[in-house]
């Protein structure tokens, strides 16, 4: 191990190392996919007409190679290491298997598992320093002073250290205070982050579900993942990604939606890199708007207009049913609704969609053929589609290109919906959904639960779909709830108007949190939690791959573990099922993981074969039931899809309106356990560019970016950044803007300032990268940009802003900053003292470092 805070080790053997510029180089040293082995060099010396007619598992890739990336403390060596801890990190996308270096009871470093099916001993630059502390830890509760109500009124106060006993009975009694009301259950609210554990998510959920019987809960799973999980039900009955990392590995195509794979899921994008190196590259399509790292690597580089995913798409599925590259056998046997489809796409050549979305109709032909050719197909879908106009409409026309050519269920034909984490809170049940991926409007699924707690389905809130999160927040803001309980999630430091709904004086309001975030100094009180590292516990990854998290270190002072403290509420709150008995029966996270086992068993993403011992030995897929202890790579072999109506997570719902379908009409298209191919007309997005505001701007993260404050662990912003705003040189020559120039973004909402990057984005749109921002600049893009909802998963879109630029001087000119984030530093109100980089921003002084009065 080689020390150095700056640089970080990759070594393939022993004897190979390389130090690596972590900020101008993140990705490292390439290791290109090895040479064909004997029978497929065989295979490539037929003619083609006889290489074409061989079983396609000759033709597969072979294994990626196998890189470890080390980051150790300043003055760390190998030797100096007690042990290494398996782990997997929070910080990083594709929730990477590493081992935490342990000395003197502290972490001082960490590695890339070798051996591990995801990451192949790789690291996220964001993982190599998310086992350092960003800052004070929360080591002790904290409870408002004076925090006694007198006729529901708060008295003002300072938050002040307590015993666990203080905080804890606190929240209890406020809880049982409104219990005691009439449907006092519809008074408490729950929104969680998503980076807890499984075992803490389907606490929460028996906790929140089936011992208060609230249907306000849910999370950060409603910005992130919600679109990709109502695309994936909604085309395949439940959620689920249905391919495997390895799929890269085997595919001659690989096609990114809305998808800067290089910014938000770097270790999987430097396996496709990796496989562009080797031998038989596979063809790449990018679909966006900005010129990303995925653009400048593909074949074929869309730059669609913001908003017109669905215009592309359908013109996309136009040229592959007319050109008859679709397979016809296949989507008869294993679709519904591919007439509609057609009488919809029909209307979409590829000359029409080119007009739409701005794009040369022959870049539209070219992508066509190679999604129609590839034999292997890989698409990602990112967050630039999943949070864009139509967002679930769009996602659905992916999944019926992979549906149209039979790309699913084989090595190589891989579809994966990457909305952001979250996956554990939508399968365990702390979101909205009901756990095990379970339908809330078929009354069989309820009893299902209802049998397992041991309570009335009654208790169980099912009498229409659950509160979605920005609803939650709208009801705290309307005076009708009276506890809202915030875990591992700091919504105020990004959503405008937050602080002066969580201050209301009848709203009781919990944050547990490792850190003193901006929420928490809005609470009454906050209860301290450890982070990873700190606690054990299981975190599934997008391709489904379940990993164990060890505990390799005590939490600072008395912060606990946040299974620690639900069960310490439950208790409090003795939570009962029907015959009397402890609704929670478990005691520690090997024996909650064992509880969620029997809730997952039978479902979509059963775990009834996954142990902690199997864990240890490395990631298991579910779903993994007790005869198949490695679990199922690929989810749809054969076709079969999990449409039954008592198999499927959701009736359905119209992909225009939201309106939900029941389980008459359900029936009535009987799916049969086929998939379903979804329809939908492009829609213009709700704010376009005109004379007054003439540019388009959208953002876009970086490979240093930290999703706002989604996790509880959430890491320093390890870059700093002036903000930047990316123009196309002709945009800017008619501003008479130059490179370097500070100019101020003005939208009818709000005004962003920012230095001008001349780049090759799309001429009339201008790119924010959000890499190694701050909260406040991504408070500001918030307040600049009009909120939309998609109308399925009822996921928040940022849609894209109509701006003007304004030239404000050169750099250097100006502090950049001054003045911009609408006060900032003074919105918190209470007598909050903003963050540092908050104040900073604003053009305030330097924050303390500590909470000493809030």
């Amino acid at each position: 191990m080689a020390p150095g805070t700056g640089r970080v080790v990759h070594t393939s053997s022993p004897r190979r190392c390389q130090v690596l510029d972590r900020i101008a180089d993140p990705r490292g040293r390439r290791t290109p996919y090895g040479p064909p082995d004997a029978v497929e060099r065989l295979a490539a010396a037929l003619p083609s007409h006889m290489r074409d007619a061989l079983p396609p598992v000759i033709r597969l890739g072979s294994p990626w190679p196998v890189r470890v990336d080390v980051f150790p403390e300043d003055g760390v060596a190998e030797p100096d290491v007690e042990r290494w801890v398996p782990a997997v990190s929070a910080a990083g996308a594709n929730d990477d298997a590493l081992d935490l270096a342990v000395r003197g009871g502290r972490v001082v470093g960490v590695r890339g598992r070798a051996g591990d099916r995801v990451n192949h001993g790789r690291l996220d630059p964001r993982e190599w320093h998310a086992w350092q502390p960003r800052g004070a830890r929360l080591t002790r509760p904290l409870v408002r002073e004076d925090g006694a109500r007198e006729g529901g009124a708060r008295k003002d106060g300072r938050l002040v250290e307590a015993t666990w006993d203080v905080a804890m009975d606190r929240v209890a009694a406020r809880s049982r205070e409104l219990l005691a009301r009439p449907g006092g259950w519809g008074r408490l609210a729950f929104h969680t982050g998503t980076r807890l554990f499984l075992e803490e998510h389907y606490t929460l959920a028996v906790i929140g579900k089936a011992g208060i019987g609230t249907p306000h809960m849910d999370g950060d799973t409603r910005w992130g993942a919600a679109a990709a999980a109502a695309a994936l039900a909604a085309s395949f009955g439940t959620d689920g990604q249905p391919g495997s990392y390895t799929d890269v590995d085997h595919c001659d195509a690989l096609a990114l939606w809305g998808h800067d794979c290089a910014a938000t899921h770097p270790v999987l994008w430097e396996r496709m890199l990796d496989r562009r190196l080797g031998s038989r590259p596979p063809a790449m399509i990018a679909v966006g708007p900005e010129g990303t790292a995925a653009a400048g690597e593909a074949d074929v580089h869309l730059a669609v207009r913001p908003g017109t995913n669905v215009a592309l798409l359908n013109g996309l599925l136009h040229e592959l049913i007319a050109g008859g590259w679709h397979d016809a056998a296949y989507v008869a046997a294993h679709t519904v609704g591919f007439e509609r489809l057609w009488r919809i796409v029909e209307a979409y050549p590829a000359k029409r969609a080119a007009e739409i979305c701005a794009v040369p109709v022959g870049q539209i032909e070219q992508a066509a053929e190679i999604l129609g050719a590839a034999e292997r197909l890989v698409s990602t879908v990112g967050p630039a589609l999943l949070g864009s106009n139509q967002a679930t409409a769009a996602a659905c026309q992916v999944n019926n290109i992979h549906l149209l050519r039979g790309m699913l269920g084989r090595p190589g034909a891989g579809l994966f919906q990457l909305g952001g984490p979250g996956c554990d809170a939508l399968e365990a049940g702390s979101a909205a959904d009901l756990p095990g991926l379970r339908n809330w409007a078929d009354a069989g699924h309820v009893r299902e639960l209802a049998d397992l707690w041991n309570v009335d389905p009654a208790v169980i809130p099912h009498w229409g779909p659950a509160t979605h999160a920005t609803q939650i927040l709208r009801y705290a803001e309307e005076g009708s709830l009276g506890l809202l309980w915030i875990t591992a999630s700091d919504p105020a430091a990004t959503m405008p108007g937050l602080d002066r709904i969580l201050a209301r004086e009848d709203l009781f309001v919990v944050v547990q949190d490792p850190y003193l975030t901006e929420t928490a100094r809005l609470a009454d009180v906050v209860l301290p939690a450890a982070v990873w590292g700190e606690k054990t516990g299981t975190v599934t990854g997008a391709d489904r791959t379940v990993h164990l998290c060890e505990k390799a270190v005590e939490p600072p002072g008395e912060a606990r573990a946040d299974l620690d403290i639900l069960l310490d509420y439950a208790r409090r709150m003795d939570l009962r099922d029907r015959n009397g008995r402890p609704l929670l029966r478990w005691t520690d996270a090997e024996s909650a993981f064992e509880a969620w086992k029997a809730c997952s068993r039978g479902r979509p993403c059963d775990h009834t074969g996954i142990t902690y011992d199997r864990l240890r030995t490395g990631g298991v897929q579910w779903p993994c039931m007790p005869s198949s202890s490695h679990g199922v790579e690929r989810l749809y072999a054969g076709g079969r899809f999990a449409t039954g109506p008592k198999d499927c997570q959701t009736f359905g719902a119209d992909l225009a309106t939201g309106a939900e379908y029941g389980e008459e009409r359900y029936r009535a298209e009987n799916p049969g356990g086929r998939a379903f191919l979804h329809a939908a007309d492009f829609e213009p997005s709700p704010e376009v560019a005109d004379d007054e505001h003439p540019l388009v701007l959208v953002t876009r993260p970086g490979p240093h970016r930290f999703p706002a404050r989604q996790a509880a662990d959430a890491v320093p912003e390890p870059f700093p950044a002036e903000p930047c705003l990316e123009v196309h040189p002709g945009d800017a020559a008619a501003l008479g803007v130059e490179d370097g120039d500070l100019v101020r973004v003005e939208s009818p909402l709000g005004v962003l300032e920012a230095v001008a990057r001349l780049s090759g984005v799309l001429p009339g749109a201008v790119v924010l990268p959000l890499d190694g921002q701050g909260e406040a600049v991504t408070r500001a893009v918030a307040e600049l940009t009009l909120t939309a909802w998609d109308p399925v998963s009822r996921r928040p879109l940022r849609t894209p802003a109509a701006v003007r630029l304004v030239k404000a001087g050169r750099r250097g000119e100006a502090p950049v900053g001054e003045g911009l984030y609408s006060a900032a530093a003074t919105r918190l109100g209470r007598g909050v003292t903003a963050r540092p980089e908050v104040t900073a921003a604003a053009g305030g002084g330097e924050a303390p470092e500590r909470y000493e009065e809030v």
